[in-house]
């Protein structure tokens, strides 16, 4: 694959899967309906760890534009190469959210509450408190970024294994860090399927709350690069 075609697999991968058990624990009629947060955060573990390592060997598995902007500001990854990385991104977000609602249309417009079907789609904050909320994103994407860094560091090579450690980071993530916006920690993830929101036919969708959006954008960004300025200066 080209890293273009490998962003983009690897960020749809990660949403079918990673969206698609949020769909199958919270909407209506379902088999996995009422699973709990242990079910979601597990799936999204999953779903990074089959996306991580589907496109590691073609692009390095950034799959997040937080990622790819810390890397090129510490000079790990050509600024040159980031629009192409951050569309693909964008665009496999995208179409991963419009699988997963393919797999799930029934049970969206069984669903009658509109909250639950864009927090399928998004993440969303638990109290609404603009500062609050970017921090809780910044400091869930720099934990993120940092441990990443430190991970890939490493010259021990567990094989096809090697995707496990940023499966289990992003778990653990998501049990610690993730209850007071649903951690985000991806630009891509969060904003990609919330345009399929906005797009998508469903019965009662309401609105993608638009003036939330930018938090789960800028504050993994923010987040990632302070992270990577961190990590420069320590290791």
């Amino acid at each position: 694959m080209t890293p273009f075609i490998s962003e983009l697999t690897g960020t749809a991968l990660l949403v079918i899967l990673g969206d698609g058990v949020v769909a199958n624990v919270t909407l209506h009629r379902t088999k996995g309906n009422n699973g709990g947060l242990i079910a979601i955060t597990f799936g999204w573990a999953i779903a990074v760890f089959v996306a991580v390592y589907a496109t590691a060997t073609a692009s390095g598995a950034h799959l997040n534009p937080a990622v790819t902007i810390a890397l090129a500001t510490i000079d790990k990854f050509e600024w040159a190469l980031v629009p192409t990385y951050l569309a693909a991104q964008m665009l496999g977000a995208m179409l991963g959210a419009l699988i997963m609602w393919v797999a799930y249309r029934q049970h969206f417009n069984e669903t009658e509450d509109a909250a639950t079907k864009l927090g399928v789609f998004c993440t969303s904050p638990s109290i609404s408190k603009p500062v609050d909320n970017i921090l809780s994103e910044l400091i869930g994407t720099f934990v993120f970024v940092l441990a990443i860094l430190f991970i890939t560091k490493s010259q021990n090579s567990l094989g096809s294994l090697d995707a496990l450690p940023v499966a289990l980071l992003v778990l653990g993530i998501g049990l610690s860090l993730g209850g007071p916006t649903g951690y985000a920690i991806n630009p891509a993830r969060d904003l990609g399927p919330r345009i399929m929101h906005a797009i998508l036919p469903m019965k009662n969708k309401g609105g993608s709350d638009w003036a939330y959006s930018w938090i789960p954008v800028a504050g993994p960004i923010i987040g990632g690069v302070l992270a990577a300025l961190v990590y420069q200066w320590i290791a």
